[in-house]
């Protein structure tokens, strides 16, 4: 259950995409006219690399995820450099998990092979809906014909493929997402992260819905396409292992993302990626700098932070158990008992007794009726 104690995973922010979704909150360009900027930043990605492991030591290497942005339009050859000098930096014991978010566009879809053949292991397919009105809906730039084109040819490179899907979209049934989660199933994905449609301030969605364009899904509507979710997983095979994360069997789970839900340290690098590092024995929350010129600059300076935050150990205690808890293996009772937490009375036995929360064998995990409302449980126990 538990990963190497002082394991380090790697996460690589690729910024640019072909085109900004406006759901998106992520820290994002649009790649177009950027081809010498990005050049520029495989250039630094490395060396941020090399001035990072000199500070955090030959840590053993447990993964590597790149996201984004679209790193799919990062360059085969640059994802083989920052993977080869990944594995030259920090000890590997065999075979990793290197896992490359991905847009179904064809044009995409014809770098598999060589993204494949630059060391990745794992694909994760952003397919988001199989209808077409959805996906202009949504700004994708890919068609469900083109995403059923890239699904198979994805197959044909990787062992390992994930599914991103995002429902409670306007207009969507209990129906056509069952559909959708069907295709997926049949279609061989061994994983499938379903996100609900999250309205984000500041983004054109977030825009749009204050002015009254569009209008969310009801909560009750909401709450029935979380249930069909569940059912039509859960029937064919998936545990749902993390909130938005279902997998059909334990090899089939995220490496990556389960280091960073245990608490483990990871380090993040590329504009705006986040890390939480373990220096000089203190917990530390990194952020870089979000503009390619600003962290490409801070590199050549050796100051690729822009924040860089040692935690208290109540502070680091309290993300341990905002993460793990979204996990169907939950946190360790100790890790509350830093937060004065204990099962004998007062809020954590409340959540026991009201069934969002359940104790078993020295860890405290959420319940089937508390995981759809896991935030306010959150903030419940935590407040």
């Amino acid at each position: 259950m538990t990963d190497t104690p002082d394991g380090l995973a790697l996460y690589v922010h690729w910024p640019y995409c072909a085109r900004i979704c406006p759901y998106c909150d992520f820290n994002v360009f649009r790649a177009r006219g950027r081809e010498a900027e990005a050049a520029g930043l495989v250039t630094a990605l490395l060396e941020d690399l090399d001035a990072r492991a000199l500070l955090v030591g030959p840590r053993p290497l447990v993964s590597i995820f790149f996201g984004g942005g679209t790193p799919s339009l990062m360059p085969p050859e640059a994802v083989a450099a920052v993977v080869d000098r990944a594995r030259a930096l920090f000890p590997v014991a065999g075979d990793i998990e290197v896992t490359l978010e991905a847009n179904p566009t064809d044009a995409e879809a014809e770098r598999f092979a060589a993204l494949a053949g630059a060391g990745v292991t794992r694909l994760s397919l952003g397919v988001q809906s199989l209808d077409d009105a959805a996906l202009r809906f949504l700004g994708r730039n890919h068609s469900g014909a083109e995403a059923r084109r890239a699904v198979a040819l994805a197959a044909r490179h990787f062992d390992r493929l994930s599914i991103d899907l995002i429902y409670a979209r306007p207009g969507q049934t209990v129906s056509d997402w069952t559909g959708e989660l069907i295709w997926a199933l049949e279609s061989g994905f061994e994983h499938i992260s379903p996100y609900q449609l999250t309205i984000e301030p500041g983004t054109a969605f977030g825009r749009a819905v204050a002015r009254g364009v569009w209008t969310p899904p009801d909560e009750d509507l909401a709450a029935d396409l979380y249930e069909a979710t569940q059912s039509v997983l859960g029937q064919a095979g998936f545990e749902a292992y993390e909130v938005s994360n279902h997998a059909r069997g334990v090899a089939a789970r995220s490496v990556h993302n389960l280091h960073v839900w245990r608490g483990g340290d990871y380090l993040g690098i590329g504009p705006g990626a986040h890390g939480r590092l373990t220096l000089d024995g203190v917990r530390t929350a990194t952020v870089a700098h979000r503009g390619v010129a600003d962290y490409v600059a801070g590199v050549g300076a050796g100051r690729p932070w822009a924040e860089h935050t040692a935690l208290s150990p109540l502070e680091a205690a309290e993300e341990k158990v905002l993460l793990g808890l979204r996990t169907v293996e939950g946190v360790p009772l100790t890790v509350l008992a830093e937060l004065q937490i204990r099962p004998s009375g007062g809020r954590l036995a409340d959540l026991i007794a009201d069934d969002f929360l359940t104790l078993s064998e020295g860890r405290v995990a959420a319940t089937a009726r508390g995981r759809p409302v896991l935030d306010g449980v959150l903030k419940a126990l935590l407040t």
